[in-house]
């Protein structure tokens, strides 16, 4: 089987699948399991900016302007003949978007005769995050190795959640995913804080319709809203005794920087995280933002730096502490 991943997280899952040896191409950020440097890029972004702020300026304007932020080419991934594609359909700022992956398989069934099969993931809570795995389980027939890998990270899961008190008021958490404008955590993201033992008012998790409080083997029952936009000052007003800033596509060089941009301003300063030193930095790029298997390495970091049990914290988790003052 021939398989295109045009996201990261599906290029993440097929490798925990064991198939990475059968993907023909990937995106530009597809970057993680290593050695993935012999399998062709199809995607590029079109975005040139560089500052947080200058970033959202030219994102808006693209949308704007109704043209998508990234180029496929089509005529690279038509040679290449997949039987698979992967790709999503829930933020057209993160990847290519789905109707353009749909125009692109039409044209690859025009000049070969065979359709490719598109898998669009589409997740929003961590059981949207599982489903997606056996979707994709099922698509490249590794069921079982689907199916396996679940309970696995399910149990991991469970077995932070061991270090949690549910029956204590949590800690207000901040999670930032932008920091300029502030964008805080939504979907899966807030699911993982609460169940870390924080709370994210301004975003919270809430009760499907008919779900009661959703509480203890209900808690899947809890979602959360996309990532919202808020105001420095109404971020600032919840007062946030842990803040964790970990910046979409962002590195953690780059969000050294951006942090940065924040320092100095009294909004920031004030913070009651940033005067106790509970300001987590963390590489963006890799986790929190791909919903894929390392959500649970990112729940294990989160676990540990709320409860402030940093032995629960994966070793090689890409994070680093903000300084006082």
């Amino acid at each position: 089987m021939r398989i295109v991943s045009l996201l990261p997280s599906a290029t993440e899952i097929i490798d925990l699948l064991g198939a990475t040896d059968q993907l023909v191409g990937r995106s530009h950020e597809c970057d993680f399991p290593a050695g993935l440097d012999r399998v062709p890029v199809l995607t590029a972004q079109r975005t040139s900016a560089q500052t947080p702020a200058a970033i959202d300026a030219e994102v808006r304007s693209s949308l704007e302007s109704g043209q998508s932020l990234y180029t496929l080419d089509t005529d690279a991934l038509a040679d290449l003949r997949p039987d698979v594609i992967v790709t999503q359909d829930l933020c057209d700022v993160c990847s290519i978007d789905l109707n353009t992956v749909r125009a692109a398989a039409d044209t690859i069934a025009e000049r070969t005769g065979h359709r490719p099969e598109i898998v669009s993931l589409d997740p929003e809570t961590i059981e949207d995050v599982f489903d997606d795995m056996l979707a994709v389980g099922e698509a490249i027939g590794r069921e079982r190795a689907a199916s396996d890998a679940i309970v696995e990270l399910r149990d991991w899961f469970h077995s932070m959640q061991d270090y949690v008190n549910q029956y204590e008021q949590g800690v207000v958490v901040g999670f930032m995913e932008w920091t300029d404008p502030i964008f805080i955590a939504g979907h899966w993201t807030v699911q993982m804080i609460e169940r870390a033992g924080g709370r994210h008012p301004l975003n919270e998790a809430v009760p499907k319709p008919g779900s009661g409080a959703a509480a203890g083997p209900q808690q899947a029952e809890r979602v959360a809203g996309k990532s919202i936009r808020v105001p420095n000052e109404a971020f600032a007003a919840t007062r946030p005794e842990v803040l964790v800033i970990s910046p979409c596509g962002f590195n953690l060089a780059q969000t050294r920087a951006a942090v940065d941009e924040l320092r100095g301003h009294d909004w920031f300063e004030s913070l009651p995280a940033v005067k106790s030193g509970r300001v987590a930095l963390v590489d963006g790029n890799q986790h929190f933002n791909r919903p894929g298997p390392r959500l649970a390495e990112a729940f294990a970091f989160l676990v540990g730096f709320i409860q402030q049990r940093p032995e629960l914290i994966p070793a090689d988790f890409p994070w680093e502490p903000l300084p006082i003052g």
